[in-house]
């Protein structure tokens, strides 16, 4: 495959960008990314002309693919036609602001800023500052943005910065927890339950290997924050308006937080992010409440015509039933492949979200004819012959065959044309725009390169 001017430009890109890069992740792909010049439906054409099946999706955001459907398009075209923004209200952010209401289930007023950093970053402010407490409890690996108090390892006895920049200080309100742990989490309330605000979790560990919750294990949470007046914050940048259709995935697994942050799916495309809840928590935002958060860019107009119009087409239109068909097509198919091929790796993933994680262990070929498993991503069933082996939280995705993955299988992959996400640990994502012929070609490709 010839990458002569991804190089080139990747030289250029490094006299003047630190790594060469805007976001660290796109400098994962070695000895150097490839630069992608259009999309094109579920692919994209890169700048050596190269044409690959596209499953990163911009990491999410392109529920409906590169090509927009015509109203989609003329919405953002016609907003963009209008001025580039106005420092005023507009009528877009009213009507994306009551369909988000209309359909999730926990949200009650919302609050929309840039990005999914920044709502996650007003989410800890906001419920620091309703509750008057300091400490937020995370899960080990989850990802909340490049954010402070996020940015945290270790465990809630011995919290610490994993970036620097970051002050001791500062992380020693943050109480990392396992995913999927009770005990742990329990133990943490039990300490610390007067000084702690709220929760920060995906609903599914979406940034870390797709790792499904077991089950009670959200409503714990639910009952823990409960007892102690603390706040439940879904952070669903990742999962919403994919995971549960537009009832995000609090809808589908019947739980309520009291804040929802939101992004990717949410803008179309466009920067976005947003901050929804219950209405007495959100108008504790400035100018009602005394939690100060602004932004220039708030309600972008280009920005709300995307996401109101990319919503829109998915609830009036097959885009779910389609894109969570393939998914499920996706995830049967590689869990196959895998029974014969690599019977101890994982596939992992929901509606139109999959991913294959390289663990070192797992049920013999044997164990696997003799019972029932998950048929299309592990869903942390105990009847599973391979439930004890599927990773229940980020450690073990970490001791999955990263390198593996990153070094020789994704090159393999790309090769035979297909874009996957550039590590382990970030979720893959089918788009309105794929076909089953990609799928199809899809998992010849896995077939060839494991």
């Amino acid at each position: 495959m010839n990458d002569e001017r991804s190089r080139a430009l990747y030289d250029r890109a490094l006299s003047v960008m630190p790594g060469g890069v805007n976001s660290a992740v796109r400098a994962a792909i070695e000895p150097y990314p490839f630069f992608v010049r259009k999309g094109d439906g579920g692919h994209v054409v890169d700048a050596d002309g190269n044409r690959l099946v596209d499953w990163v999706m911009g990491l999410g955001p392109l529920l409906l693919g590169h090509d927009l459907p015509d109203p989609v398009q003329a919405a953002i075209q016609r907003a963009a036609s209008e001025g580039p923004m106005y420092g005023t209200p507009t009528e877009l952010e009213v009507d994306l602001a009551e369909f988000v209401v209309r359909h999730v289930p926990s949200v009650e007023k919302i609050r929309f800023v840039n990005s999914g950093t920044e709502a996650t970053v007003s989410a800890v402010r906001l419920a620091r500052g309703t509750t008057g407490r300091n400490k937020i409890v995370i899960m080990q690996g989850g990802y909340h943005g490049a954010q402070e108090s996020t940015l945290v390892e270790g465990d809630a006895e011995h919290p610490a910065p994993s970036s620097a920049g970051i002050p001791q200080a500062f992380a020693e309100h943050t109480l990392p927890v396992p995913f999927n742990d009770e005990a742990a989490v329990r133990e943490v309330f039990q300490e610390h339950g007067d000084d702690i605000a709220g929760v920060l979790v995906e609903p599914i560990l979406a940034n870390y290997g797709i790792v499904h919750p077991v089950d009670g294990y959200l409503e714990t949470l639910r009952e823990l924050t409960d007892d102690h007046d603390s706040l439940l914050i879904f952070d669903e940048v990742i999962t919403g308006f994919r995971v549960g259709g537009l009832g995000c995935a609090q809808s589908h697994f019947g739980i309520t937080p009291d804040l929802t942050t939101f992004g990717k799916i949410i803008g179309g495309g466009f920067p976005v992010g947003a901050i929804g809840g219950r209405a007495e928590l959100i108008e504790e935002f400035a100018p009602t409440g005394e939690v100060f958060q602004a932004g220039t860019f708030s309600g972008h107009p280009v920005t709300m015509a995307a996401g109101l119009e990319t919503l829109t087409f998915a609830a009036e239109n097959d885009v779910y039933d389609h894109v969570n068909g393939l998914g499920e097509t996706l995830r049967a198919g590689l869990t196959d492949i895998l029974a014969d091929q690599a019977p101890n790796y994982t596939v992992v993933g929901i509606d139109s979200m999959f991913k294959v994680i390289f663990t070192r262990e797992g049920p013999s070929r044997d164990e696997l004819e003799a019972g029932d498993q998950c048929e299309a991503g592990c869903r942390q069933d105990p009847d599973c012959p391979r439930y004890e082996y599927c990773p229940k939280n980020a450690a073990d995705v970490k001791r999955a065959e990263t390198e593996r993955w990153r070094r020789i299988f994704w090159g393999e992959m790309r090769e035979q044309g297909i874009f996957l996400s550039q590590n382990q640990f970030e979720s893959q994502f089918v788009s309105y725009g794929h076909t089953e012929e990609d799928v199809e070609r899809t998992l010849e490709a896995y077939k060839d390169a494991l």
